[in-house]
C-alpha cells in the first residue's frame, strides 16, 4: 500500500504510490489508447457508464460478460491509482510522520471521441461529464474514510499525464488536503471579520472589468487580479455556492457553456497548450469551514524558477489584464461559433 507522508514542519502531503513502477512507465510510444471505445478490457470494470437512448440518459455499469458499449461518459476505477482502497496498520509518528495512502482513484473519460479535447467537445457533452461528476462526488462522499473528494484535469504530456484521451481525475483524502483546508481557514476568517465572502467581493469586483474573459447569467470567468502563470483564469458561480453537487440544470448548463467557449478560447490564443484544470471544492464532511467553489485553469507555457519554488515568490510576464483581453476576444468568437451551430 502507499504512503502518505507530511512534511518535518510545514503542513504538506506528499504521496509514494505503492505501484510507482506502473506510474513512471511512459506509454508515449502505444498506440492502443485504453480510453477508446472497443478497448474497455484494458481497463477496470465501468462503475458508471452514462448512455444516451432515444434521448434519455441511461446510467448503466458493466457486469461480468457484459461490457457497456456505446457509452457517452464512462468512469471506472484507475489503472495506476495513486492512492488505494486498502486496509494497513502503517502509521509512524513526527517527525517523520506517515499514513496509509487510502482512498479511491477513479478515471472520468469525457467522450469516446479520441480526437475531442476539451476546447472542443459539445456543450451537450460537457453537460453530460458535469452530470456524472456531481453523482461520482455524492456517491464518494457517501463512503466511509472519505474526508475530501478532488477533482482535476491533467492535459496535455507536460502536465502530468501519459494518455492523451480527455479524462479527469478524481481522487479522494481521508482528511482535508492542507492547501484546502487553508483556503477555507481564511476565507472563514475573512467572513467574520469583514462580514462577506472574499470571493464574492472578487467577483462584484471583475464583473464587466478589464480582467472579466466572458460571462453567462450564473458564471463569470476571469484573469486574478494577482495571477500567478501566465494566462491562468478562474471561473466561478455568480451567485455564493460552496459546491458543484448543489447546482441546477440550468447552471450546469451555464457551466459546461463557459468551460466550453473559455477552453476552446484559450487553445485558440496559445495553439493547444498543455493545462491543468482544478476544481476547488469546499470540504463537504467533518469541516464547518466553506469557501465560494470554483474552478482554476493553468495553462503550461512556462516553467518555475528559484524564486518561485525555494520563495514563493511568481514572476508572471503577462499582465492578467492582457490575458483577459486576448481570451475574452477568442471566447467570444467561439461562444458566437457555439449559438451558432448548436
Amino acid at each position: 500500500m502507499g504512503e502518505l507522508r507530511k512534511d518535518y514542519v510545514m503542513d504538506k502531503f506528499v504521496i509514494y504510490p505503492s505501484n510507482l513502477d506502473e506510474i513512471k512507465k511512459d506509454n508515449s510510444s502505444n498506440t492502443l489508447c485504453p480510453y477508446c471505445p472497443g478497448n474497455e478490457n484494458y481497463t477496470p470494470s465501468a462503475i458508471v457508464s452514462l448512455v444516451i437512448k432515444s434521448g434519455i440518459l441511461q446510467r448503466l455499469s458493466d457486469s461480468e460478460g457484459n461490457i457497456v458499449k456505446d457509452w457517452s461518459v464512462r468512469v471506472f476505477n484507475s489503472n495506476t491509482p495513486i492512492i488505494v482502497q486498502n486496509n494497513s496498520s502503517l502509521y509512524t509518528d513526527k517527525p517523520l510522520y506517515s499514513e496509509p495512502a487510502y482512498g479511491y482513484h477513479q478515471i472520468l473519460v469525457a467522450t469516446p471521441n479520441h480526437n475531442e479535447s476539451f476546447s472542443n467537445i459539445s456543450v451537450e457533452q460537457w453537460c453530460n461529464v458535469l452530470l456524472v461528476l456531481q453523482d461520482r462526488i455524492r456517491w464518494l462522499y457517501s463512503q466511509k474514510k472519505v474526508t475530501y473528494v478532488s477533482v482535476y484535469i491533467n492535459n496535455g504530456n507536460k502536465c502530468g499525464t501519459k494518455i492523451d484521451h480527455s479524462h479527469i481525475d478524481i481522487v479522494t483524502f481521508s482528511e482535508v488536503p492542507p492547501f484546502i483546508e487553508s483556503k477555507a481557514l481564511l476565507s472563514h476568517r475573512y467572513v467574520n471579520e469583514n462580514g462577506n465572502c472574499p470571493s464574492c467581493i472578487a467577483i462584484s469586483t471583475e464583473l464587466d472589468g478589464p480582467r472579466q474573459i466572458l460571462a453567462t447569467d450564473n458564471f463569470i470567468a476571469f484573469s486574478p487580479w494577482a495571477s500567478i502563470y501566465p494566462y491562468e483564469f478562474a471561473i466561478y458561480p455568480k451567485k455564493h455556492s460552496t459546491t458543484l453537487t448543489k447546482i441546477s440544470q440550468k447552471e450546469i448548463f451555464d457551466l459546461a457553456m463557459i468551460l466550453r467557449s473559455t477552453l476552446g478560447g484559450m487553445s485558440q490564443v496559445l495553439k493547444n497548450p498543455s493545462f491543468n484544470l482544478i476544481f476547488q471544492l469546499s470540504p463537504e464532511k467533518k469541516n464547518s469551514r466553506q469557501f465560494h467553489w470554483h474552478i482554476e485553469i493553468y495553462p503550461h507555457i512556462s516553467e518555475l524558477t528559484g524564486l518561485e519554488k525555494g520563495f514563493g515568490v511568481f514572476v508572471n510576464s503577462i499582465l492578467p489584464e492582457t490575458a483577459a483581453s486576448k481570451l475574452g476576444a477568442a471566447a467570444r468568437k467561439e461562444i458566437a461559433k457555439i449559438v451558432g451551430v448548436e
